[in-house]
């Protein structure tokens, strides 16, 4: 049972009781059942906004994929653990390494070893 239908179902329960529509808690109840209700098609309409939005993410970020691989070519090194880079040229770089040429920094993956 989604929102909405949960909602409904409130405002079926409230009509079912017959609740004299003269009391002051009926008409509180009555409030508390439409804003409910009104509360539910707003996260509905959410969650429509939000479908639409993450399947344009997605189309945006393969579209950036398509476009960091020809700028700057295949990724060929699958290393995910950047802290475990090895660097011999004593530039104190963390290895992302943005050294001169001169560096060694070597990520251990076969792509660069074969390099």
């Amino acid at each position: 049972m989604n929102i909405t239908e949960k909602a409904a179902y409130l405002k079926g329960l409230a009509e079912g009781i017959n609740l004299d529509p003269a009391k002051p808690e009926t008409k509180l109840i009555n409030a508390l059942i439409d804003c409910v209700n009104e509360l539910a098609l707003y996260v509905t309409d959410l969650e429509e906004d939000v479908d639409t939005l993450e399947a344009y993410i997605e189309e945006i970020d393969e579209d950036l994929g398509d476009v960091e691989e020809y700028i700057y070519g295949p990724d060929d090194c699958d290393c995910e653990d950047w802290e475990d880079w090895d660097c011999d040229c004593d530039c104190d770089c963390e290895c992302d390494c943005d050294c001169d040429d001169e560096c060694d920094c070597d990520c251990g993956c076969e792509a660069e070893d074969a390099e």
